[in-house]
């Protein structure tokens, strides 16, 4: 299950009214409010990068892990999680009702993925991040110096890799012959989505 944030609780949140659907967007902390970001967006595709702060701001707590929000009904997600420092861990919950929903999340990444369906991962996934990934593992306690994603739709779900060396999502190509040719790891149950290293 999720983590003791509720989107039940929407309240008691800080809705970013003002955060567009497109484009980057900084995380910052709010200790007062459950959500460090929240965005809600009915029909309308969501495109961003979300960039993790590089320092911890003045009263947050050291164990506090930047928490973010994402909800949409039908239209598709992308999100794109950034980080230049490691000790920025990250809570992201995305709760649609059919959406399509792909994540790049930063090749350092390291903790637990909670995804509905059968997940899809990109070749630079497998590579770079699955060794230090739990998924659909069943774990009541929270571990907060790990990294964590939580998704819900009736969709897709993908999951790709945002290189946190050159600041940019992966190169398909590139990390589609390391794939082929010299990574011997094996890919979670669901098979790679190779379809789209053939349309990027």
């Amino acid at each position: 299950m999720a983590s003791s944030h509720s989107t039940l609780s929407f309240e008691q949140s800080t809705l970013l009214d003002h955060v567009q659907t497109t484009g980057t967007h900084k995380v910052k902390y709010h200790g007062d409010s459950d959500w460090d970001f929240h965005v809600e967006s009915a029909k309308s595709p969501l495109d961003l990068s979300l960039i993790l702060p590089h320092y911890r701001a003045r009263n947050q707590p050291v164990e506090h892990r930047m928490s973010m929000l994402v909800t949409n009904d039908s239209a598709p997600i992308k999100l794109k999680v950034c980080r230049n420092f490691l000790r920025s861990k990250f809570y992201l919950e995305v709760f649609a009702e059919t959406s399509d929903v792909t994540i790049w999340l930063p090749s350092d990444f390291k903790g637990r993925i909670q995804a509905s369906g059968k997940p899809t991962f990109s070749a630079g996934f497998v590579n770079r991040i699955l060794r230090n990934v739990r998924i659909n593992e069943q774990d009541d306690e929270e571990i907060y110096s790990e990294d964590e994603v939580y998704v819900v739709t009736q969709g897709r779900v993908s999951f790709r890799m945002w290189d946190v060396r050159t600041c940019s999502p992966e190169n398909t190509h590139k990390e589609s012959l390391k794939r082929m040719f010299s990574c011997a790891r094996k890919a979670p149950e669901t098979a790679i989505d190779w379809d789209f290293l053939l349309k990027d």
